[in-house]
C-alpha cells in the first residue's frame, strides 16, 4: 500500500515518550527515515498552554503522535476522577491547538477502549461511540478521551487538518507501570504472582469474579499499528487498534502463573468490582487496511514478565 503520509525526512514529535506506548512508538519510528522529537516535563509542561505553544513554535514538527496522558487502573480512575478528567482534557486541548497554530498537518491522537458504552454489542465497532452509558469506574477518563476524539474531528472539519484518532485496546509490555495502587490488570497480576512466588505463598488473590473478558495487545504491536496508521489512515472516524481476541481475567491470571512458575491457588476478592463484563473491540477496519498483530499473548506476557524480573523486581 503506498503511503498517504510519507515519513521520509519528516520531524515527528512524540508526546508522552516516557510512557509505555510512547516509548514503543519511539522505538518503532527509529527504523523509519524520520527525525523523532521528544521533550521531558522540564522542557515543556503539557498542562501549561503557553509552554506547549512556545514549544511547538520552536520545533515546528511535521507530525505529532499524542501518546501523553494521565493513565491508571480501576482503583486510580475511581479514586481520582477529577485528576483524570482535568489533566487529560488540558493535555489534549493544549497539544491539538498548539499543533494547529504551528501548522502541523498530521496528528494521531490516542484514545482508549473505555470510551465505548459499558454494554456495547461485542465485538465493539467504532460506530458504538456515544450510544450508551459508560463504565462508572473510569467514566472521567473516558469522557476526556471522547473529547480528544471529537477535538481531532473538529479540527479536521473546521480547519482541514489531517488529524486522526486511534483507540488501542488494553495494552501491556516493557515499560509498563507495576505499582499495584495505579497499575492496569496485566502488570498488577504479574507483580502479585511474582511476589507470591518469591514468598512461597499458597495462593494469590485477584479482584472480582475473574469472569470479565478482556482483549490485550502488546505495546510493540500497538506502536507498529500506530506508525502504519500514521502513514495510511485518514478518516473522520476513529479506528480501533486491538488483537481481535479476548480472555477472561481468570484465564489471564492462570497464564501468568504458568509463565512465572507459580503453583499456588487463585482466590477471589468479591468485594472488589469486576468492571465492564466484556470489552472486545472489532478489528475489522484495521485488518481491512492490511495490518495485523505479530506478538501472541503468551509470548508477549513471557517477555514482559522477564523484563519485570530483570528491571523492576531486581
Amino acid at each position: 500500500m503506498p503511503d498517504r503520509f510519507s515519513l521520509e525526512g519528516k520531524k515527528i514529535y512524540v508526546a508522552g515518550h516516557r510512557g509505555m506506548v510512547g516509548s514503543a512508538v519511539v522505538r518503532r519510528l527509529a527504523s523509519e527515515p524520520c527525525e523523532v522529537v521528544t521533550a521531558v516535563r522540564d522542557e515543556v509542561d503539557l498542562l501549561r498552554q503557553d509552554e506547549v505553544e512556545r514549544f511547538f513554535a520552536s520545533i515546528r514538527p511535521d507530525a505529532v503522535v499524542m501518546a501523553a496522558a494521565k493513565v491508571g487502573g480501576i482503583l486510580a480512575n475511581d479514586t481520582y476522577p477529577a485528576d483524570f478528567l482535568y489533566q487529560n482534557l488540558i493535555i489534549e486541548a493544549n497539544i491539538t491547538e498548539a499543533a494547529h497554530r504551528a501548522g502541523v498537518q498530521r496528528m494521531l491522537f490516542l484514545g482508549s477502549s473505555c470510551i465505548y458504552p459499558k454494554f456495547a454489542e461485542q465485538p465493539i465497532r467504532e460506530e458504538a461511540l456515544l450510544t450508551g452509558i459508560l463504565e462508572p469506574t473510569n467514566e472521567a477518563y473516558a469522557i476526556a478521551k471522547i473529547a480528544g476524539i471529537k477535538l481531532a474531528e473538529a479540527y479536521r472539519r473546521q480547519f482541514g487538518r489531517d488529524y486522526i484518532s486511534a483507540m488501542p485496546t488494553n495494552l501491556y509490555g516493557t515499560g509498563d507501570n507495576f505499582d499495584l495502587s495505579t497499575s492496569h490488570v496485566v502488570p498488577a497480576i504479574i507483580r502479585k504472582v511474582h511476589e507470591a512466588k518469591m514468598r512461597g505463598d499458597a495462593a494469590i488473590t485477584i479482584w472480582g469474579t475473574g469472569t470479565p473478558r478482556r482483549e490485550f495487545l502488546h505495546a510493540d504491536d500497538c506502536a507498529d499499528a500506530l506508525v502504519f496508521l500514521l502513514k495510511h489512515y485518514s478518516e473522520d472516524i476513529h479506528i480501533n487498534v486491538g488483537s481481535g481476541t479476548d480472555v477472561t481475567i481468570l484465564e489471564l491470571t492462570e497464564l501468568i502463573c504458568q509463565i512465572a512458575g507459580f503453583k499456588g491457588a487463585v482466590e477471589h476478592d468479591l468485594s472488589k468490582p469486576d468492571g465492564t463484563p466484556r470489552k472486545l473491540m472489532s478489528a475489522g477496519r484495521l485488518r481491512g487496511l492490511g495490518w495485523s498483530p505479530s506478538i501472541s499473548l503468551e509470548n508477549g506476557l513471557a517477555s514482559t514478565y522477564a523484563w519485570f524480573v530483570e528491571t523492576v523486581a531486581a
